[in-house]
């Protein structure tokens, strides 16, 4: 047990002051700590932690009542169990002041010695249960953190799972283009130099996706000035040959352009909106697929939002859309749009909100401009 019980006697004369010391010492393994006035007791408690005060009730200056009183006007202080001792206010009315006051026990002398260890061993008791509590709350706080980053690292491989199968399936749309251009005797320095440098993007991005799941957590992360329309249009080049195939028109129309975060992070919430929007609009057969992308200055905040006109979200499921796990594609993990929420939330410090418009839905969010200067 790392603290040990402490108690306060407050006494002007010296003599009692060693003497009750000795009685306690001879029965206790505790530390005593003494004052021999009220205003030496309180400079003394204003520094050290306390557990009872033994406090006489005959002193110059400031008597034990005052001292008990002014002790329960004090948020630090209050709490402390006070022990009045006296021998000379021992009439009941003297006693039901002192527990007017707040104090929790009224010992008159002489001292009954076993009455007191009696009374003494009750508080020691009350504080080792204390400790023993918070020692368990300890313990259980920490296995809940344990449980929690187990809990994490399972939603991040989920995670991971989810994201890199879009790059994924852009290298096998490339690879399909090699053997179809092949039979068809297409294959020039134009479509191997496309080729080159499409699935290097695409390879790049792979690495980079580990990197930035591992790194997540870490609370070290760099944060900084950064492009949202360089970080879009990378992006949009990735998914370039998906958004076309499954001819997508995206609108552009980024206002402010730059903002203060994490670059890698506010990738993979622009990556995880815009597959989601993709897949909503192949999946309700959506004539005249658009995605529209903006952003701008409002109320000192960068508005951003990813609009699509697939119809909206279901009015029975809009509320369940950011719970972990939850998913309404039969290969889904559940885990894009929990993730992306917990990004904005714990990352950029800001909201990500959605409502249904007249022709689809609309994801958006408020990020920190970048700093002026």
């Amino acid at each position: 047990m790392n603290q040990i019980f402490t108690i306060l006697l407050v006494d002007d004369i010296e003599q009692n002051l060693d003497s009750l010391s000795l009685m306690i010492l001879d029965e206790f393994d505790i530390k005593i700590e003494v004052s021999k006035s009220a205003q030496d007791a309180i400079a003394l408690l204003m520094k050290k932690d306390i557990n009872l005060i033994l406090s006489d009730i005959q002193m110059p200056d400031i008597d034990g009542f005052e001292f008990t009183e002014y002790l329960k006007g004090i948020d630090r202080l209050k709490d402390i169990p006070v022990i009045l001792i006296t021998g000379i206010y021992d009439k009941t009315e003297y006693k039901q002041k002192g527990y007017d006051l707040g104090a929790v026990e009224y010992v008159t002398k002489p001292i009954d010695n076993e009455l007191l260890i009696s009374k003494l061993k009750v508080y020691i008791k009350l504080f080792e249960d204390k400790l023993n509590d918070q020692d368990e709350l300890r313990k259980k706080d920490e296995m809940i953190i344990y449980q929690s980053k187990m809990a994490a690292m399972g939603e991040m491989i989920g995670v991971i799972a989810h994201q890199l199968k879009q790059p994924i399936n852009i290298l096998s749309l490339f690879c399909q283009d090699v053997k179809s251009s092949f039979e068809y005797g297409e294959l020039d320095e134009a479509f191997v130099k496309d080729f080159d440098e499409n699935t290097r993007a695409q390879i790049q991005f792979l690495s980079k996706t580990i990197d930035n799941f591992r790194d997540f957590f870490n609370p070290n992360k760099v944060k900084g000035d950064f492009s949202i329309e360089d970080t879009v249009n990378n992006i949009l080049f990735l998914l370039e040959k998906q958004l076309s195939l499954n001819e997508i028109k995206i609108i552009m129309d980024i206002g402010e352009k730059r903002v203060f975060g994490v670059e890698s992070e506010f990738a993979q919430v622009v990556l995880n909106l815009i597959t989601n929007a993709q897949d909503a609009l192949v999946e309700n057969n959506t004539k005249d697929k658009e995605i529209k992308i903006r952003s701008y200055l409002q109320n000192e905040k960068v508005e951003f939002s990813i609009e699509d006109n697939a119809g909206g979200i279901p009015e029975n499921i809009k509320d369940k859309i950011f719970n972990p796990y939850f998913t309404t594609k039969q290969k889904g993990t559940g885990v894009g749009l929990y993730m992306v929420k917990l990004v904005i939330e714990a990352s950029f410090r800001s909201y990500l909100k959605f409502e249904n418009t007249k022709y689809g839905a609309i994801f958006s969010m408020g990020l920190t401009p970048a700093k002026k200067g």
